[in-house]
């Protein structure tokens, strides 16, 4: 049996209780549910956090939110923990007038993307960027700066191809681990092949030695993370090889158009890491 819940496949998911519970149980009849801002950004942060790799060490606080359903202070407090995340959804945010960087709007833009990120001004994603990243960047910032006039905007999928060191390591000949991550990292996107295991096809991330692109689509088994009551033909967001979110066409749509932005933005020669 399939285990909602966790991406490793340890815990099993609680029927969830309130208003929020009960749109997410509202899945179970293959519509997308609408889901509290909070709770989104849970369901694509916890696949790394429970990794250890980003984000506050009680992993299992964050699931204890997800599972049950139901956002509040406590849930708000984690994800502010979330040191690379947290400061893109606040950029967002301000940029088009919301008070709360956790408006699900706002979370749905820098993850999967939507016109939000389309309001973010190229001179505050340039200050943005330079604030945070310029120093560590080294030799890669120039790539980087490049790359914000060239059309980037703060979405997950150019943070994990812009900015991260994995791609400059790849370029230097060390494709593994490196491309792994960085396939892991961003957000994919598969369709349902069977619910139970969870398999899905997916498109992988390539690397041919000078150009990052995506494969054809091949089957994974991937974790369902906090989904329930998925169908074979639904399509669902991916990171960490845990399903996230159903994908509508707008949403789907949405986040292939931002990944293949800077899967181009990436493999422009002038904007190449050196």
């Amino acid at each position: 049996m399939a285990r909602p819940g966790a991406c490793r496949g340890r815990h099993r998911a609680r029927p969830a209780g309130g208003k929020e519970g009960k749109e997410k149980d509202r899945s179970r009849a293959g519509r997308r549910p609408v889901i509290a801002g909070p709770l989104l950004f849970a369901r694509y942060a916890f696949p790394p956090n429970e990794r250890g790799l980003c984000g506050p060490a009680d992993s299992a606080a964050l699931r204890g939110h997800a599972l049950a359903g139901q956002s509040g202070p406590g849930l708000v407090r984690l994800a502010r923990g979330f040191a690379g995340a947290w400061p893109y959804l606040q950029l967002i945010a301000a940029a088009n007038g919301l008070a709360d960087p956790l408006d699900a709007r706002v979370v749905e833009a820098y993850w999967v993307g939507n016109s939000l990120l389309e309001n973010v001004r190229v001179a505050d994603y340039g200050a943005f960027l330079d604030e945070r990243f310029r120093a560590r960047a080294g030799r890669g910032w120039e790539s980087i700066a490049a790359a914000i006039p060239a059309g980037a905007v703060p979405h997950h999928s150019f943070h994990v191809f812009g900015v991260y060191p994995w791609t400059g390591l790849l370029r230097a000949g060390r494709t593994q681990p490196s491309l792994h991550v960085l396939d892991s990292c961003r957000i994919g996107w598969g369709r349902v092949v069977t619910a139970d295991p969870l398999v899905v096809q997916r498109r992988p991330l390539t690397w041919d030695g000078s150009v990052l692109g995506l494969g054809p689509p091949a089957p994974s088994q991937v974790a369902p993370g906090f989904l329930t009551g998925l169908r074979p033909g639904e399509w669902v967001s991916l990171h960490w090889d845990c399903a996230c979110d159903r994908l509508p066409a707008p949403q789907l749509l949405a986040l292939r158009r931002y990944t293949a932005l800077h899967l181009r933005l990436y493999n422009a020669p002038a904007l190449a890491r050196s």
